[in-house]
This record gives C-alpha cells, sequence and structure tokens, in this order.
C-alpha cells in the first residue's frame, strides 16, 4: 500500500508539473504571438479600422514600446505582490486588451487594446514566467522547463505568419484576438496548481520606476525608428535635431537616463531603501554572460525571421499562408533542441551546447546566404531554417536556467525582468539593423546596375538616383511593374529594371544575413562566462 501511495504520489506531481508547464509554455507562446500574426495583416488591419499602414506600424511599435520599457518595473511588482498573483493580473489585463482589439472600430481603441492594455499585461506576465519557473520545478528540471517555455515562444514566431495568414485570408484578423481571449482563460483556470513565491509587501520606487521606463523607451523607439529615420544621418524627409537623425539623441538621451537610474538605485541601497533593481546584478559573470547569450540570440533570431519572409513572401510571391508553412519546418528541429538536449543530455555543458547552438545558427545562415541565388524556389529555406531552429533550441535549453541559477530565487523576478528587456532590445536591434543593411545594399546594387544596363536610358539612371537616394523599398515584382507603367517606363527599359530590382533584391538579403553572420560568430565568442556544468552541480564554476 506505502508503495502504491508513493506511486500515486509521484504520478500526481508529475501531472502538476506538466500542467504547470503547459500554463507558463503557453502564456510565453502567447505574449510572443502578436507582433508574427500582425505582420502578415497589417494592410487588411488598417482598412479594417479606417486608418493606414503607417497607424498600425505605429501600434506594433508602440506595443513593443509599453512592454520593453516596463519589463523591470514589472519584475519587481511580481516581487511586491507575488509571482503568481503578478501573472494571474497580467493575463486578466492581457485578456481585456486582446478583447478589446477584437472589437476595435477604429485606431484609438486598436491603440488602448493592443498596444497599451496588452503590453501591460506582457510586462506583468513574462517576468513571473521566469520567476514560477524557478519557484515550480528543481535545479535539475529547469532546463527542461526554461527550454519548452522559450521553444514555445520561438514557436510561436515561426507559427505566427501562418495563423495569421490563415484566419485573415479565410475569416478575419479579429478571430486572432478573440482566440487570445480564449487561451487566456484556460491558463487563468490552469493557474490554481502553481506553487506561489512569498510576497515582499512595500513601496515601489517611483522614480527608479520612472527613470526606467523613460530610458527604456527612448532607446526602444530610436532603434524602432532607425529604419525610417536613419541612424546618425537623417534620411531625406526625415526629421533632424541639431543636424542629426533623431534616432541617435533618443539612443544617447535613453543610455543617459538609464545611467542616472543605476545611479539612483546605488544610493537608495546605500540609504537601506527598497529598490527597482540592485545594479549589482550586473555584476555577476554567469548572469551576464547568460544575459548576452540572450541578447545574441533574440537579435540573430528576429534578424533571421525578418529576411527569410521577406524571400518568401515577397521575392517569390509566396502568400501568407505558404510563407508559414515555408518556415514551419524550423519549429520541429527547435522543439527537438528544446526538449531532447535537457532528455538526453542531462549533464552537458551549458556554455558548449550554447557555442553549439550559435554555431548552427551561424551555419544556417551562412547556407541560406549562399542559396540566395537569382532563380531559387523557397525550397532553399528549409535546410537552413532546420539548423536555425536546431541552434535557437538548444540556447532555448540552457540559457533561462543559467541566468536564474545565477542568483537566489527571490531575485528570479528581478532577473525576469532584466532577461525579457534584453530580449526585447536584441529583437528590436535584430529587426532595425537587418532591415537597415537589406535597404542600404538594395539601394546601392539597384542603382549601380540600372546606371551600367543598356537598356536603361542614363537621364532615367540620374533621375531614379536622385529620387532613390534615401532608399529602395522591398517590394514585389507586379508591384514595381505598376508603379512604371504608371510613370510611363514601359517594354525593355521596364524589363530591365524590374530585372536589375529582382537581382538587386537577392543581393540586400545577402548583405543582411552577411551581417547577422558576422553577429552570430561574435555571439559565439561572447559565451566565456557562461557555467561548465548544469545549474545545481555541486562543482558549478563561472569560469574555467
Amino acid at each position: 500500500m506505502g508503495d502504491q501511495g508513493t506511486r500515486a504520489g509521484t504520478a500526481a506531481a508529475v501531472a502538476g508539473s506538466s500542467t504547470v508547464l503547459l500554463t507558463l509554455a503557453s502564456a510565453q507562446f502567447l505574449m510572443t504571438l502578436d507582433s508574427s500574426v500582425m505582420n502578415v495583416s497589417i494592410a487588411t488591419v488598417a482598412e479594417d479600422v479606417g486608418t493606414d499602414v503607417t497607424g498600425v506600424q505605429t501600434a506594433i511599435t508602440l506595443y513593443t514600446l509599453v512592454m520593453a520599457s516596463l519589463m523591470i518595473t514589472g519584475g519587481r511588482i511580481g516581487q511586491k505582490i507575488g509571482r503568481k498573483r503578478a501573472f494571474v493580473l497580467g493575463c486578466l489585463v492581457y485578456g481585456v486588451g486582446s478583447a478589446t482589439t477584437a472589437l476595435a472600430p477604429n485606431l484609438f481603441v486598436l491603440l488602448i487594446g493592443w498596444s497599451i492594455l496588452e503590453g501591460v499585461g506582457a510586462a506583468l506576465i513574462m517576468p513571473a514566467v521566469v520567476a514560477l519557473v524557478a519557484s515550480n520545478f528543481g535545479a535539475a528540471e529547469r532546463p527542461r522547463a526554461y527550454g519548452l517555455v522559450a521553444a514555445a515562444g520561438a514557436i510561436a514566431v515561426a507559427a505566427g505568419p501562418l495563423i495569421g495568414g490563415l484566419l485573415t485570408t479565410y475569416a478575419s484578423w479579429r478571430w486572432v484576438f478573440v482566440g487570445e481571449v480564449v487561451i487566456v482563460l484556460g491558463i487563468l483556470l490552469l493557474t490554481g496548481r502553481m506553487a506561489e513565491n512569498p510576497a515582499e509587501p512595500g513601496r515601489l520606487d517611483l522614480v527608479g520606476t520612472v527613470l526606467s521606463a523613460t530610458g527604456l523607451a527612448l532607446v526602444v523607439l530610436g532603434i524602432l525608428r532607425s529604419g525610417s529615420w536613419g541612424l546618425i544621418l537623417a534620411k531625406p524627409e526625415a526629421p533632424t535635431w541639431i543636424g542629426l537623425s533623431p534616432v541617435i539623441w533618443l539612443v544617447l538621451g535613453g543610455g543617459l537616463v538609464l545611467g542616472g537610474f543605476l545611479s539612483w538605485e546605488r544610493r537608495r541601497i546605500a540609504g537601506g531603501l527598497p529598490v527597482l533593481l540592485d545594479p549589482d546584478l550586473l555584476g555577476i559573470p554567469r548572469l551576464r554572460g547568460g544575459l548576452t547569450s540572450f541578447f545574441f540570440q533574440y537579435l540573430l533570431q528576429a534578424g533571421l525571421f525578418f529576411c527569410v519572409p521577406l524571400f518568401l513572401s515577397v521575392a517569390l510571391g509566396l502568400s501568407a499562408v505558404e510563407t508559414g508553412v515555408r518556415i514551419m519546418p524550423l519549429s520541429l528541429t527547435l522543439l527537438l533542441g528544446a526538449v531532447g538536449i535537457p532528455r538526453f543530455f542531462p549533464d552537458a555543458s551549458p556554455r558548449r551546447v550554447v557555442r553549439l547552438g550559435f554555431a548552427a545558427l551561424l551555419a544556417g545562415i551562412v547556407v541560406l546566404m549562399g542559396a540566395l541565388e537569382f532563380g531559387a524556389g523557397p525550397e532553399v529555406v528549409t535546410g537552413p531554417l532546420l539548423l536555425a531552429g536546431l541552434g535557437i533550441g538548444a540556447l532555448a535549453s540552457q540559457l533561462g536556467a543559467v541566468t536564474v541559477s545565477a542568483v537566489p530565487d527571490e531575485q528570479s523576478g528581478e532577473v525576469g525582468g532584466l532577461q525579457n528587456t534584453l530580449t526585447n532590445l536584441g529583437a528590436s536591434i535584430g529587426t532595425a539593423l537587418a532591415g537597415a543593411v537589406l535597404v542600404g545594399a538594395l539601394t546601392s546594387s539597384f542603382l549601380t546596375g540600372i546606371q551600367e544596363n543598356d537598356a536603361v536610358p542614363a537621364d532615367l539612371a540620374s533621375q531614379a538616383e536622385v529620387d532613390l537616394a534615401g532608399g529602395i523599398s522591398f517590394i514585389p515584382d507586379d508591384a514595381l511593374a505598376g508603379a512604371l507603367d504608371d510613370a510611363g517606363v514601359t517594354g525593355s527599359t521596364a524589363d530591365a529594371i524590374i530585372d536589375e530590382n529582382a537581382a538587386s533584391r537577392l543581393d540586400g538579403l545577402r548583405n543582411a544575413l552577411g551581417v547577422l553572420a558576422l553577429l552570430a560568430l561574435l555571439a559565439l565568442f561572447s559565451t566565456g562566462r557562461l557555467p561548465t556544468r548544469q545549474p545545481g552541480s555541486p562543482a558549478l564554476r563561472d569560469v574555467p
């Protein structure tokens, strides 16, 4: 009877931990789904709520801005009221935001529901997810748990275009947000099995909150606007501040505010007062190593997910659904790496696994860069995406446990706030950098091509150099053909321009992937602070 009771208790514990893991993974999936879904539905959403593409892009930008700027604050709120309570509160706010978005009649309501309410909800949920994994799973179980949670988020990025394309094409984009409300309700029903962290009541550092949110908002806004305004020198028709692009001033200003935030926190610690973030956390080698790797993972991941859909949907003309299907192979190896590595290699060196992950990402990017040739079909992305997915899965299987194990469990919420701040920054920089390099290379290659093409009159090539100095849009052949026809350019001249644009698109993509490859190489050599033994090992060490 005793053995039967023990087995029953073990089975119940396993079922309970599986439920908790499913709940947290579902929340992570949900948090990541929005932007990837909406990116394939921008034109439809704009028409439906009576705005233009710029209006919807503003909503996407504001969502990222709200979420990224409040991550550190969200982590501290979870510590004050309890992680589980913060998680539930975040889900409620997020669910209300999703319902508001689903019913939005205009852009203003869309901004309230999606950009603000969902952004605030995500800022409460995501740091709490990190802390709740730490409080619900032992050190030996955490790599697998963090791997699955991170894999759920990455799979949402890959599945988003497919889900968004299917619903936008065959129903309505609004059903995406109706589905989110249903998922939120399901998550709330399953939270009962979660273990709670003890709350630490006390006043929130309001000055620190304002400083951190302002600094992060300025930096993220600058990064997000760099593609349209220019990084240092302003693009034609972009605003200028003291002769330069506003981007550089926003990033520098945000950096100064964040420096002031850290100084303020040190003063409060010296005075024995509670703080939003302990600056000494940033001095822990293992934590810095984990956060650096997280930053590079999301930078490379976002850059790759920027380039591949452009190749499939614009260069090859695939629909949103077809594009999503072509990206899905990445999810298979991602899940395999995230689940399989902790399962079959539980004692593997985190540093070695992360290095192998970055190496696989590097290999996938380089193989894709070489495969993008004129006439290449959609099948060329399959192999590179399988490699990249395995790399991301390997990173996901280790980094969450590495960062949280660097501090006591009671500080896991702070680590969650830092971790999600760095991942948002990485994703924003990855998209902005890939976009800037792509447009720059596309523009240079196109202008050089038409100047050297005998089928394009010299006066037309010269006029194009003046008109397109600010950059060329990454547009499909049929859109360019229509624009040329409207401008009175037809026949062999139009065909030559279209061919040069097609070749230049690939040049732009290859250049963007080349920069990502260099950053993957840099990431590979920045892993020296990661531990060589799994968290919880008695012989855990930070450096050799």
